[in-house]
C-alpha cells in the first residue's frame, strides 16, 4: 500500500511529462507502466524508430542519388538491414533511459506492470493497491483493426511489426493512406521494396490540406510508390510467407487484388482502455471509444483526469505532452493551458509536410474571408543548393484583419518551419509581422518570410 498526491496510468509521452510536471510542482508522484520500458507506443514503437529508419533511409538515398551530382565520388553504400534496425533499437535504448534518469531526478515512482483503478483514489497494480489524491489517465492507443485483416506481425503488420521486420521485402502493400502508411511506405521504397499504397478515399493525408496532399503525392509517385485510392479493402489471404490484398474500387464495385511479401495495415489508431476499470466505476465513454472530458480534463468520475490519445482530438504525442503539462497545473490548484487551434500536424516524408490552424476548405467551409500568401522553395537559394527545391508555403490570414489563419508547408524542414508560425498564432500575429522581420540567408526559413510577403504587396524573389 503506497500514498501518492497523483498516480499516473501511462508511461508515454502524455502520462511522464504529466509525472515530470507534477513533481516539479512538489507533488508526491507516480507512474505506472507495464512495458519494460517507459515512453510508451512514441519512444518504443512509434515516432523515434520511425524517425531513425527514415532518417538511415535517407541519408542512403542522399548517397545513391545526389553525392556525385556534388563531386562526392565513390563506391555506393549497400544496405546492411539488420545494422539499421539495431542503429534503429540503439536510439530507443538512449531515449528510454533518459525517461528512467528523468524519473529518479524527480523522484518519480515507477510502478512497474498494468494498472487498473479499483476504487476511488486506488490503482491496482498486480496484488497491489495504490492510493490517490488524483488519478491521471494517459493510457495512450492501439493500432485499429480492419475486418478482414489479421495482424500476425510478420506477414501482416501493424506499425510496430513494420519496425522490426527481419528483412526488405520485395514487395510491401500498405493500407491506408495517412501518416504512419506514407512514412514506412518511404523507408522501404527507398530501401528497394515495391510499394503500394491502398486507400479508401479519393485522396491522401485525410484531413490536411488538399494541394498539400495532391503535391505530396505527385512527389512520392516520382519515388517509385504506387496508389490504388479509392479502395475498399475486404481481405487480406496469407500463405507461405506471401499475402494476397482483396479490395473493391468504390466508384464501380469492381474487385481486384494485389500480392504482397508484407502487408501493413496502417488505418488509424484508436483509444486504449482495456483493463482500466473505468467503466465500472461509472466513466462516460463516447461512441467512439474516447474518455470524456470537461474542459479542464476532469473525467465524470472525482478525481480522475484523462489525457493524450484515450481523449478527443488528434493523436499526437505534443498534443498529449501539453495535455500532460496543463493537467499537472490543474491538480496543483494552477490554471492548465492548451491552445488547440494552434497543434502543428508533420509527416516526415522527403519532402517534409507540415501544417497548423485551419485549411483552405475549412476556411471555405465557414464563409471566412481569407488571403492566400503562397511561395515556392524553387525560389529559395539554399533550398535549390540542396536538391530540395521541391514544395511551396501557403500562408493563410483573414482578408479583413490580417490575422494568420493557418499555414501548410511541404518542403524542406518543413516539421521545423512550422513553429515560427505556430508562435505567431499564439500571439495572435498577422501576416505583415511576419513579413516585417528579419530572417537569416541563406535559410530555408525565408521562404516562410516571402509567403508572408506574398499577403500583402508580394513576393520578393516568385
Amino acid at each position: 500500500m503506497s500514498d501518492y498526491d497523483v498516480i499516473v496510468i501511462g508511461g508515454g509521452p502524455g502520462g511522464y511529462v504529466c509525472a515530470i510536471r507534477c513533481a516539479q510542482l512538489g507533488l508526491k508522484t507516480a507512474c505506472v507502466e507495464g512495458r519494460e520500458t517507459l515512453g510508451g507506443t512514441c519512444l518504443n514503437v512509434g515516432c523515434i524508430p520511425s524517425k531513425a529508419l527514415l532518417h538511415a533511409s535517407h541519408m542512403y538515398h542522399e548517397a545513391t542519388h545526389n553525392f556525385t551530382k556534388m563531386g562526392l565520388m565513390g563506391k555506393s553504400p549497400s544496405v546492411d538491414f539488420s545494422k539499421m534496425i539495431e542503429y534503429k533499437d540503439n536510439v530507443i535504448e538512449q531515449n528510454t533511459k533518459g525517461i528512467e534518469f528523468l524519473f529518479k531526478k524527480n523522484k518519480i515512482d515507477w510502478i512497474k506492470g498494468w494498472g487498473s483503478i479499483a476504487g476511488e483514489g486506488q490503482v491496482k497494480v498486480g496484488g497491489d493497491i495504490h492510493n490517490a489524491k488524483s488519478i491521471v489517465i494517459a493510457s495512450g492507443s492501439e493500432p485499429s483493426s480492419l475486418p478482414g485483416v489479421e495482424v500476425d506481425e510478420k506477414t501482416v503488420v501493424s506499425s510496430t511489426g513494420a519496425l522490426a521486420l527481419s528483412k526488405v521485402p520485395n514487395s510491401l502493400v500498405v493500407i491506408g493512406a495517412g501518416v504512419i502508411g506514407l512514412e514506412m511506405g518511404s523507408v522501404y521504397a527507398r530501401l528497394g521494396s515495391e510499394v503500394t499504397v491502398v486507400e479508401f478515399l479519393d485522396h491522401i493525408t485525410p484531413g490536411m490540406d488538399k494541394e498539400l496532399g495532391k503535391t505530396l503525392q505527385r512527389s512520392l509517385k516520382k519515388q517509385g510508390l504506387k496508389f490504388v485510392m479509392g479502395a475498399a479493402v475486404q481481405s487480406v489471404d496469407t500463405s507461405k510467407g506471401k499475402a494476397k490484398v482483396n479490395y473493391k474500387l468504390r466508384k464501380n464495385d469492381k474487385e481486384a487484388s494485389l500480392d504482397a511479401d508484407v502487408v501493413l495495415l496502417a488505418t488509424g489508431r484508436k483509444p486504449f482502455t482495456d483493463g482500466l476499470g473505468f467503466e465500472a466505476l461509472g466513466g462516460k465513454i463516447s461512441p467512439r471509444g474516447q474518455i470524456e472530458t470537461d474542459a479542464h480534463w476532469r473525467t465524470s468520475v472525482s478525481g480522475i483526469y484523462a489525457i493524450g490519445d484515450v481523449i478527443d482530438g488528434p493523436m499526437l504525442a505534443h498534443k498529449a505532452e501539453d495535455e500532460g503539462m496543463a493537467v499537472a497545473d490543474v491538480i496543483a490548484g494552477n490554471h492548465g493551458h492548451v491552445n488547440y487551434g494552434v497543434i502543428p500536424g508533420v509527416i516526415y516524408t522527403s519532402p517534409e509536410v507540415a501544417n497548423v490552424g485551419l485549411t483552405e476548405e475549412q476556411l471555405k467551409e465557414a464563409g471566412v474571408d481569407y488571403k492566400v500568401g503562397k511561395f515556392s522553395f524553387m525560389g529559395n537559394g539554399r533550398a535549390k543548393a540542396v536538391f530540395q527545391g521541391e514544395g511551396f508555403v501557403k500562408l493563410l490570414a483573414d482578408a479583413k484583419t490580417d490575422k494568420i489563419l493557418g499555414c501548410h508547408l511541404i518542403g524542406p524542414a518543413a516539421g521545423e518551419l512550422i513553429h515560427e508560425i505556430c508562435v505567431a498564432m499564439e500571439f495572435g500575429a498577422s501576416a505583415q509581422d511576419i513579413a516585417l522581420t528579419c530572417h537569416a540567408h541563406p535559410t530555408f526559413s525565408e521562404a516562410v518570410r516571402e509567403a508572408a510577403l506574398a499577403c500583402g504587396d508580394g513576393a520578393i524573389h516568385a
